[in-house]
């Protein structure tokens, strides 16, 4: 073969590379959209929900709390399972699931049955959440890596700041009749075409390491973080009654068993569910503790945000999500300039970001402290595009930054934990934030006092983000 010829054949395995590796992103992040959006869209069709299924708070309470329940336990012991017996492979079975699941939901005839389709839902995004950025820390190299995972921020950005307008949209056009259901069939189109892909155009990948599962670990670590979460998404709704404390009580014991037996089972030679070594790294334990803090001021400035506009401004669904498409526009402005800056800046553009969204939560504290509930929304813009171009600082390159120093071979572990650190930090946000929210609220729940409690709500989620941007200091100046 000529030099020409050589070149000409590169050039052609180049691009046929090129468009594989465009597919293997949009095929795996439309999984991670889909399921990051329906932990926030279902939030807009819960009235609907209720006077449908004739089901009670409770019941109701349960449809939200039982999908976070079960991607939170589950996460870990899904991202050790892509490893073992293939990521693409897991990725699949979990968008299978999730259209099952999701199809379940859309015909539930009963609380009770959207209640159950709802944790099948939870439990098979936490078998193909870490596999996405497992299959992206195997797929990509280099700046591409970081490309990707820029695009896996953005993917989850605009699924949760967009989720209540969607949500808001597909109630309102209420396609075929369908109403609320139609938030859960629309995933079935999108599960199938990702399932129509996924073979094409997605490498298979798996750790090199020793096989077998820790069965006992993985009993461990799923009713350790149980006994966290399910209080936490409960306890305020349910007045904190004993079950509650005795569970947060019990899950030190079970956590720490579970680290216990992870040292054991490595020292033996066997496999570990997660290599403890990865704390040893800086960059990743000092990550997830930002990841869970910013978690703690995103999921609970989303609640408080949807309470006030629909529940103090008596907004519907479609208007409540057309302000959050405010953030929206903010976040689109920043997460083009994002790759850029982290290249010159570094982690440091998170820290910017944090703080950017502090100043915007605070903006928009300071207007509601004063306009209430009877002023032009109008003037809540500037804060809320303020606060959504700081998001896209955030989330974009958070994610990259904490996965960088991952060995491939413990990609789906490392996406687990840092997945599971994301559900817990929301549940945790919510419910600390729910507390301040519901006791400024006060017993007379009348328009202004919705307007005093987002405020005095605000000024905690703040607080968060400033702790976000102090955490980002104690990372390599380096990083990249």
């Amino acid at each position: 073969m000529t030099t020409s010829e050589t070149v000409q054949a590169n050039e052609i395995v180049g691009t046929q590379s090129e468009r594989a590796s465009w597919g293997t992103l949009l095929v795996v992040l439309a999984g991670a959209f889909i399921t990051v959006l329906d932990f926030f869209i279902v939030n807009v069709a819960i009235p609907s929900m209720q006077r449908d299924l004739h089901a009670g708070p409770a019941a109701i309470q349960f449809v939200v709390a039982g999908f976070g329940l079960a991607v939170a336990s589950c996460l870990i012991t899904g991202g050790r399972l892509g490893d073992l017996y293939g990521r693409r492979k897991m990725f699949a079975i979990g968008v299978a699931a999730f259209t099952v699941a999701s199809a379940a939901c859309g015909l539930a005839p009963t609380a009770g049955v959207l209640i159950a389709a709802r944790v099948l839902q939870g439990m098979a995004a936490a078998l193909l959440t870490p596999q996405v950025l497992a299959i992206l820390g195997a797929t990509y190299t280099g700046r591409h890596r970081a490309l990707a995972f820029n695009a896996y921020g953005i993917a989850i950005g605009l699924a949760a700041v967009f989720g209540q307008l969607i949500g808001g949209a597909l109630i309102t056009a209420n396609p075929g009749g369908t109403g609320w259901r139609s938030i859960f069939l629309i995933n079935i189109p999108v599960g199938v075409a990702t399932l129509i892909l996924l073979p094409r155009l997605v490498p298979e990948s798996r750790s090199d390491g020793r096989p077998g599962l820790d069965l006992v670990g993985a009993v461990l670590v799923t009713a350790g973080l149980t006994a966290v979460v399910l209080p936490i998404v409960e306890g305020q709704q349910q007045g904190w009654p004993l079950w509650t404390w005795l569970c947060l009580a019990g899950a030190a014991p079970l956590l720490g068993a579970f680290a216990a037996y992870q040292r054991f089972v490595a020292r033996r030679g066997g496999s570990p569910l997660i290599e403890l070594g990865l704390f040893r790294e800086r960059v990743f334990t000092i990550g997830l503790l930002t990841i869970f803090c910013y978690l703690m001021a995103l999921s609970s400035f989303f609640l408080v945000l949807a309470l006030y506009l629909q529940q103090g401004r008596g907004l519907s669904a479609l208007d409540s999500g057309l302000v959050f498409g405010l953030l929206g526009i903010g976040f689109f402005a920043s997460s083009a300039m994002v790759p850029k800056a982290v290249l010159r800046w570094g982690p440091q553009v998170i820290a910017a970001g944090a703080l950017t969204v502090a100043a915007g939560y605070a903006a928009v504290a300071e207007i509601v402290a004063h306009i209430g509930v009877a002023g032009s929304l109008g003037w809540l813009a500037p804060g809320l595009l303020v606060a959504g171009f700081g998001m896209g600082l955030v989330i974009a390159p958070l994610t990259s930054t904490v996965l960088a120093g991952v060995a491939a071979h413990h990609a789906a572990a490392a996406a687990g934990v840092l997945s599971t650190a994301q559900q817990a930090g929301g549940a945790v946000g919510i419910a600390v934030v729910g507390v301040v929210f519901y006791r400024a609220l006060g017993p007379h729940l009348t328009p202004a006092s919705f307007g005093h409690a987002f405020s005095v709500s605000l000024a905690v989620t703040a607080v968060f983000c400033v702790a976000v941007a102090a955490l980002v200091q104690l990372m390599p100046r380096h990083g990249r």
